[in-house]
């Protein structure tokens, strides 16, 4: 066991307030310092944590004492201060998706592994109990030899809530790469890797009326799929089916089920770390709940930094960059396919992650360097 590993964090956005409350509470990591390209976001990412320092990007990347850079930059800056980081010397950990595009993620991990620094990606909702329970009762043999999932996301629009949601509506945008990685790296983390897709996709409408904010009644184009229908062909056999939408109201199923020879189970929200985890055996009468048998109790973003800095040196983490690679090019390929009506082989691959064991991790853990 060894020193907490300190990080710093780039992008102090929303999200990044979820981040640095699990920081505050996680003791495998240190949060030293934070940037943002406005100076009062990071200054008021400091207030009421001692030892927390704003910087400027360029001072966080150069400091001797940040070993991982966590970015929370916007999606099309994720490669560039990915790359800024590890040519520091750093390692990183970022948001989904790694990159905009495979090509350029795949300079990220080229990067990476020539610099003997680590990766990692979101999501890591997937280390939590939700996932991780159903991946132990899959692991037990409770639904027999997996035979297939579904996974669906159901939405009538960001406009609705968004004030300004005209990313979502153009090419790199649309619910498949917006809330996809959730979903299939679940599917990735259950059920293992995926060698080919299926993919078609729609558009309902060409335009989408801003529902909130200063723009509220704004018409803004759209240029992308709104709704995304994909097959995937996992190496172990098991097939998936992916839905992804922006043009209905919503779904009675469970966001994400998986179905055996002899059960089947449907999981909680995957965008969340926690939830039930339904079974249903042959032969049974209704469903029933399954305890919390896996993952990190209590868990909220900023976990996979954690799980990153306690993963033995030279292993990849659970929300590593491998995965995050491999599930951008899942996404990419179903586009693919849906743009050429034709079955798309994958051509990357990743492991399945490490199952977690339960366990919590916080103020009384030890944290040990990832190297």
């Amino acid at each position: 066991m060894g020193e907490p590993l300190n990080i710093g964090v780039i992008g102090c956005g929303v999200i990044s307030g979820q981040y640095l409350a699990s920081f505050d509470r996680l003791a495998a990591v240190n949060l030293v310092a934070v940037a943002d390209l406005a100076p009062d976001r990071a200054a008021a990412a400091t207030d009421g944590r001692t030892g927390v320092r704003a910087a400027t990007v360029a001072e966080l990347l150069s400091a001797p004492d940040v070993e991982l850079v966590v970015n929370l930059t916007v999606p099309d800056a994720h490669d560039e201060i990915a790359l800024q980081a590890i040519a520091a010397g750093k390692s990183v950990y970022g948001e989904k998706p790694l990159a905009s595009t495979t090509q350029r993620a795949r300079t990220v991990l080229d990067a990476a592994e020539k610099a003997h620094v680590v990766v990692g990606c979101a999501p890591d909702t997937v280390l939590g109990t939700g996932v991780q329970t159903a991946r132990a009762a899959i692991d037990r043999g409770l639904i027999g030899a997996p035979v297939a999932a579904t996974a669906t996301m159901v939405v009538p629009g960001h406009e609705l809530w968004h004030p300004n949601p005209d990313f979502y509506y153009q090419p790199g945008g649309g619910p498949l790469l917006d809330m996809g990685p959730y979903y299939v790296s679940a599917l990735v983390t259950l059920l293992g890797p995926v060698v080919s897709v299926i993919g078609t996709a729609s558009r309902t409408r060409s335009t989408r009326i801003i529902g909130s904010g200063p723009r509220s009644g704004e018409a803004i184009p759209v240029s992308t799929g709104t709704h995304v229908t994909g097959v995937l062909t996992h190496a172990s056999g098991v097939l998936s089916t992916l839905v992804m939408s922006f043009d209905a109201v919503a779904t009675r199923s469970a966001n994400i089920e998986v179905h055996g020879e002899t059960g089947s189970l449907a999981l909680p929200d995957p965008n969340r770390f926690d939830g039930e985890v339904q079974w249903r055996r042959l032969h049974g009468e209704g469903w029933e709940t399954l305890p919390v048998s896996a993952g990190y109790r209590d868990a909220g973003r900023g976990y996979g930094v954690a799980d990153l800095a306690l993963t033995p040196p030279g292993a990849e983490p659970r929300a590593g960059g491998v995965l995050g690679y491999h599930v951008l090019d899942i996404m990419e390929s179903v586009l693919d396919s849906a743009a050429s009506d034709r079955r798309v082989p994958v051509t990357s691959t990743a492991e399945r992650p490490r199952p977690v064991h339960l366990q919590s991790l916080g103020p009384d853990a030890s944290g040990t360097r990832s190297g």
